[in-house]
């Protein structure tokens, strides 16, 4: 096996030494392209805090009221999931255990424990 790679490295070194320049780009029949050209798409720094100069008033863009309207909603679930009723199953099968134990007598009635204290 090693007399065989020994007798084709000197050939393979040989076809990529007579490759022709133009052969290194088979599938591109055009000249590379480097770096951008054209105007900048950047602003030139105005050393003013987002370009904005002091006394003048920001002109708002068109992203930002839907951003707030979407933010204020975040904030609207935020509060009505964090103060919505507990509907579950297991909080309803508690109380009405609590309550048919305290018909029965079996428990103490806890409205006759707050009423003493």
């Amino acid at each position: 096996m090693a007399l065989i790679r020994q007798a084709v490295a000197p050939l393979r070194a040989a076809r990529c030494v007579r490759l022709p320049a133009s052969a290194a780009r088979p599938f591109s029949m055009t000249t590379q392209r480097r770096g951008g050209h054209g105007e900048s798409q950047f602003d030139p720094p105005s050393g003013w805090l987002w370009g904005v100069k002091p006394g003048e008033k920001a002109e708002p863009e068109g992203w930002e009221w839907p951003t707030y309207i979407f933010i204020g909603s975040l904030v609207a679930t935020g509060v009505a999931l964090a103060f919505k009723p507990d509907t579950t199953v297991s909080t309803w099968a508690l109380e009405e255990a609590r309550r048919r134990l305290e018909a029965e007598g079996i428990l103490p009635d806890s409205n006759s424990q707050e009423k003493k204290d």
